[in-house]
């Protein structure tokens, strides 16, 4: 009996042990993966000036709070997304108390919809706008972890807490070295405002992008919380060249560079027989810039001659303009056949409004991609129809049938109308 008592207790001890052998590495496991997951939070302007009905018909809280919960809906499970307010409860005149008005109406963490949705619903335009306090707080906020961290701050107008000027705040935030990048959105913004959210923007490698109507607000902050989620791609800083002969060689990845007002710039990509180079650029409008402009992307040979061209305009109300190109070489029947030179041309429209300084250039952001090309029956350059001939040689059948049929019928209701 005894010895049945000690072989129990042994077994049961082995089973605990065990136990918690398992359960002590799957808890670290659970501690790296929160400590990895990407971090958003949403700073938004709740200050007195938010009540303004200039939205499509609306006031600017609502095609906020519209977004926010449109957003909320679309944030991926991985994401850990908190909600910053500057504004939102000192309505008083005390300037002092206006620019400690920043508080966490969220908290960054796992996220409740429910109560994420009802916590902003409580929100309504009150006070200050002291953006450069809530930067610092929201900072604190993202603090911690690995993954990436990335605040979106939307606001309708300046900072009022001068002298702590918020495109400092940024630059302080982005020389600590925590790969924190702050993206600003304006509503409907004056020049001022769009200098200082580009300021601020700019300064953590961040974008800025200036907002008119309700559904423009969804889409951009549903974007910079789902690139939250992407993997992190560190732009390559390049330096295209004024011709093709001197352009710098490209392999497929990411790249940076500047242009100046109406300035070309050469990159060279080695094409392979069977390849396809695909190649989009966007063009940011860091400065104020007259309408009517736009971008050009062309693929040519190292002769001159194009092949391909992508581009696209502008009006003056967006802030990048982006364009891109597909190239893809035919197959060849020598294994040998040497790689074709592809001369990139990037090229612009912009001008400068007056007394906007022209340098440096506008930040410009190559992508390249060179992939095996498409199979003949996918070919998506065959008139953009791909497979969908298939589908259009069905329907020119379907139509031919269906009139030879309707005339046969129409011949046989009028001889049978003749003969009665």
């Amino acid at each position: 009996m005894i010895t049945r008592q000690r072989l129990a207790a042994g077994v049961c001890a082995l089973l605990a042990a065990l136990t918690a052998g398992i359960a002590f590495p799957a808890g670290a496991v659970a501690d790296e993966t929160t400590a990895a997951a990407p971090k958003v939070e949403l700073v938004l302007d709740v200050s007195g000036s938010m009540r303004a009905k200039d939205i499509d018909g609306g006031s600017r809280m609502a095609a906020a709070k519209q977004a926010f919960n449109e957003v909320l809906d679309a944030t991926p499970e991985e994401v850990q997304l908190g909600i910053r307010t500057l504004g939102a409860n000192y309505p008083g005149n005390d300037r002092k108390t206006g620019c400690k008005d920043t508080a966490q109406l969220y908290p960054v963490g796992t996220l409740d919809r429910t109560e994420a949705k009802t916590a902003v619903a409580t929100l309504t335009p009150t006070g200050w706008t002291p953006i450069g306090p809530a930067l610092l707080k929201a900072a604190d906020d993202l603090d911690g972890g690995d993954g990436t961290r990335r605040i979106v701050l939307i606001s309708d107008g300046e900072d009022t807490c001068q002298p702590l000027d918020p495109c400092e705040v940024a630059r302080e935030i982005a020389a600590k070295g925590i790969g924190l990048t702050i993206d600003t959105l304006g509503l409907v913004p004056d020049a001022k405002t769009r200098d200082q959210l580009s300021c601020i923007a700019e300064a953590t490698g961040g974008t800025y992008t200036s907002v008119q109507h309700k559904e423009e607000l969804s889409d951009r902050v549903g974007q910079l919380v789902e690139r939250a989620a992407d993997p992190v791609v560190t732009p390559v800083a390049v330096d295209g060249a004024g011709s093709c002969t001197s352009a710098p060689a490209l392999k497929s990845g990411l790249y940076t560079d500047r242009e100046e007002f109406g300035q070309h710039r050469y990159y060279r990509v080695d094409v392979k027989p069977g390849q396809e180079l695909r190649a989009s650029v966007s063009i940011a409008a860091d400065r104020q810039v007259n309408q009517d402009h736009g971008v050009l992307v062309r693929a040519v040979t190292v002769h001159g001659r194009e092949i391909v061209r992508g581009e696209a305009a502008g009006n003056g109300r967006t802030d990048v303009i982006s364009t891109g190109l597909r190239y893809p070489k035919a197959e060849s029947d020598d294994e040998n056949a040497a790689a074709e030179t592809v001369c990139l041309q990037v090229s612009n429209s912009f001008s400068a409004a007056s007394g906007v300084k022209t340098t440096p250039g506008m930040p410009l952001e190559l992508t390249v991609d060179v992939v095996d090309g498409p199979d003949q029956a996918g070919d998506v350059a065959s008139f953009g129809l791909g497979r969908g001939w298939w589908l259009l040689g069905a329907l020119v059948l379907t139509g031919f049938l269906a009139g030879v049929l309707w005339g046969w019928i129409s011949r046989w209701r009028v001889a049978v109308w003749r003969t009665n």
